[in-house]
């Protein structure tokens, strides 16, 4: 049996943990950053932050979930389900809850800018079930941080007509941005995924090159594409 304290073990606060919090609110700020530089009205920017905190928090909760056997085999710390203090039926009854709230919040963005959301969503969901193993394994990230512009270009609060279509550098851009996430955020787990036999292509460059200098790789790739992301902001703005 699993003891539990009375305040830090309390189910709002595992749910908090198991959320993947810091990667969560990364995310959503970034984004609201890029909406404000895109000269988005406030109420605009207060609707992008909460649309992508809500559904990073469920793409967190999910991975935990799925991920729940593997963290107890590893005996990975900080993970409310894998030790016991929260239970999956807990976990799966917030999912449900915040796709309840996730969908008319994204849709509140206009709807062809929450379709978008909500499709990058789904990717990068199944990105947790499928292809993370292999080679393949940055497609899903790609593909789901490729949709972020075209969220942002079409949105507007209750843009219902419509929008623009981001600007194809900034797509292509926010696609090499998701690659370097990916590799960023699996450096942690390089170890685990080997004993599981995973060959996903962060761990084989990792074999290759040693984690340090894959670590240096993704820092500095990370920051060339930032540059060139903000470059491109400059000079072709985000809209086509």
């Amino acid at each position: 049996a699993v003891v539990r304290r009375p305040v830090l073990d309390a189910t709002p606060v595992l749910l908090l943990r198991a959320a993947h919090p810091r990667q969560a609110v990364v995310t959503a700020v970034l984004l609201t950053v890029a909406a404000a530089l895109a000269d988005r009205p406030t109420r605009d920017l207060g609707l992008v932050l909460l649309t992508v905190l809500v559904g990073q928090t469920l793409l967190g909760w999910h991975n935990d979930v799925v991920d729940r056997r593997r963290d107890v085999q590893h005996q990975r710390t900080g993970k409310p389900v894998a030790d016991g203090r929260l239970e999956p039926g807990e976990v799966w009854f917030a999912i449900a809850c915040g796709v309840l709230l996730v969908v008319p919040l994204s849709l509140s963005n206009g709807l062809v800018a929450g379709g978008v959301y909500l499709a990058s969503l789904l990717i990068a969901g199944l990105g947790n079930l499928v292809l993370r193993t292999s080679v393949l394994s940055p497609v899903p990230w790609a593909v789901s941080f490729a949709l972020y512009p075209a969220f942002l270009s079409y949105g507007g609060w209750g843009n219902h007509d419509g929008g623009s279509a981001p600007q194809p550098a900034m797509v292509v851009l926010a696609a090499l941005l998701g690659i370097g996430v990916h590799f960023l955020t699996a450096l942690w787990g390089l170890v685990a995924d080997h004993e599981d036999g995973w060959r996903y292509l962060p761990l084989r460059l990792g074999m290759k090159l040693g984690a340090a200098r894959l670590l240096a790789l993704t820092t500095t790739y990370l920051a060339l594409v930032t540059a060139g992301i903000l470059v491109a902001g400059t000079l072709v703005g985000l809209e086509a």
